[in-house]
């Protein structure tokens, strides 16, 4: 009795083994499945659950199990098995459901991961934010602009008809390039809301990006009509009067973008630009290198100052810019080589 008390003090037995030990093996051998996953090791993980999914009747949990280390693993198709197996033996596993919807969509297929993530979204009144996310993408695949624009609008607690939740999927699609029905859907949101701030603003941008510079300008100034504080429109506006050739309103222009935020490196290189087309070159080189100071990679700031110091005669300046456009340039080449 003593030597049975004195092992106990010596050699202590966990709470983990102790539950563990208590456990069938088939349970045993799935929650050191789950430690291995919690760990990062799902190639360890998947050849024990593996072995318990061959096991009738089904242990519930396993097929979910499995489709995580797959999915943990890059294993994308034998993930989407697993976690079918998981729907199909449990209909209430919103997780497996959720993770099936994702799978198909790294998958490319999102027609088929829309019914799966609007079982999650639609199928509680918290959705999670990634489901809805990636099913807000999975209707911009497929160009459903209505249910992405409800899908998105829900995620931000929008009205769904309200023009914010119009100038919000702009927003999103601007960000995944198709300009054009970005070019609709804000539109609709003014329609909805004339007075709704930004939506001039992507407006004139989409029409400074198709070279239609007067209406880019009536935009910009549309949209300084409603948020008259707003920086960046100021820089936009100044740009579009540049390519116009209106100098003097271009100036005027940026030098609000300017007393508004001194950090708009881009605003300084276009005043920069501006002023040397007016031959106030000095003052365009001050401009320059207060850009160039905010944004010493930015390849056009270093052509324009070169051309600037060329013009005034300051050769040494001149040169030093062009080695360091050289320079850019060169680097630029061999980033695109590494990408190829």
């Amino acid at each position: 009795m003593r030597t049975l008390f004195l092992a106990v003090i010596l050699f202590p037995i966990s709470n983990s083994m102790l539950a563990q030990s208590a456990l069938p093996a088939d349970q045993a051998d799935l929650e050191r499945a789950r430690n291995l996953l919690h760990h990062g090791q799902p190639e360890q993980a998947i050849a024990i659950l593996k072995t318990l999914a061959t096991i009738n009747p089904p242990i519930m949990g396993v097929e979910h199990e499995l489709g995580t280390a797959y999915y943990g693993a890059g294993e994308l198709s034998e993930a989407k098995v697993a976690f079918a197996k998981a729907i199909e033996q449990d209909a209430s596993d919103q997780d497996s459901v959720q993770m099936e919807g994702l799978v198909l969509y790294r998958l490319r297929q999102p027609d088929a991961a829309i019914p799966y993530l609007e079982r999650v979204v639609h199928g509680t009144t918290d959705a999670n934010a990634d489901a809805q996310t990636v099913l807000g993408q999975c209707f911009v695949s497929m160009k459903r602009y209505d249910d992405a624009r409800i899908t998105y609008a829900r995620l931000f607690n929008e009205p769904p008809d309200s023009g914010h939740a119009y100038l919000l999927l702009a927003t999103i699609l601007r960000h995944m390039d198709p300009s054009e029905p970005a070019a609709i859907l804000a539109q609709k949101a003014l329609d909805i809301s004339p007075g709704l701030p930004q939506a001039h603003l992507m407006l004139g941008e989409i029409a400074l990006e198709k070279s239609d510079f007067e209406e880019a300008a009536r935009q910009f100034e549309d949209e300084l009509r409603i948020n008259p504080d707003y920086a960046p429109t100021y820089e936009f506006l100044g740009d579009a009067y540049m390519r116009m050739d209106k100098l003097p309103e271009a100036q005027k222009a940026l030098t609000k973008a300017i007393t508004l935020d001194a950090t708009l490196s881009g605003a300084l290189l276009k005043m920069g630009m501006v002023l040397l087309r007016r031959l106030d070159l000095q003052t365009a080189i001050m401009y320059l290198r207060h850009a160039e100071q905010l944004d010493p990679d930015n390849f056009k700031t270093h052509v324009f100052l070169a051309q600037a110091y060329h013009r005034i005669g300051y050769e040494v300046g001149a040169k030093l810019e062009d080695s360091i456009v050289n320079q850019i340039h060169h680097d630029r080449q061999i980033h695109l080589e590494t990408e190829k």
